[in-house]
């Protein structure tokens, strides 16, 4: 089980954690994918005249994920693994199973990654579609999205901390 220490929300776009997702979840990648694999990777993608005024910074753009790489191993090394800066996002229809049980506890025991897979196993994704709010195809995937946020994260994990916001 992999711990996610770093607070991943205050330093990486959602843009940038999809990217380290796809690269860490590449069968073809080396392991393990650290900040600087996953920024060579990039640079080589990026036609030659990009790489050469990125590599000499000779001008301002947006924020590029380049640049947001090269902050990110500037504060945290090369080597820090890609993985901890994923940030731990469920679907939009995990995230209505979240919030409906969000709704149904008490707020001084929020409801832990854990919790969410309990009440799926026990019928809540069925519940929700029968009520209308998920639709029969999105009920199919959510044990298996559920199971690999706790294998990421662990069973412990706040479930509110995992919600979707667009």
């Amino acid at each position: 089980m992999i711990q996610n220490s770093i607070d991943v929300a205050c330093h990486v776009s959602p843009r940038l954690s999809a990217f380290l997702l796809s690269r860490s979840n590449d069968p073809e990648t080396e392991q393990p994918v650290t900040l600087e694999t996953v920024r060579g990777f990039l640079a080589d993608l990026l036609p030659e005249d990009f790489r050469e005024a990125e590599r000499l910074h000779r001008f301002d753009v947006d924020p590029s994920l380049l640049d947001e790489l090269g902050a990110l191993i500037e504060e945290f090394g090369p080597m820090a693994l890609a993985i901890d800066f994923i940030q731990a996002t469920a679907s939009e229809a995990l995230s209505c199973v979240i919030e409906t049980l969000l709704d149904d506890v008490n707020r001084d025991n929020p409801p832990t990654l854990g919790n969410v897979r309990e009440a799926l196993l026990d019928g809540l994704g069925a519940r929700l579609v029968g009520d209308g709010a998920l639709e029969d195809d999105e009920d199919d995937t959510l044990l298996a999205e559920i199971e690999g946020l706790i294998e990421q994260y662990g069973p412990d994990t706040p479930a509110e901390a995992c919600l979707y916001n667009e």
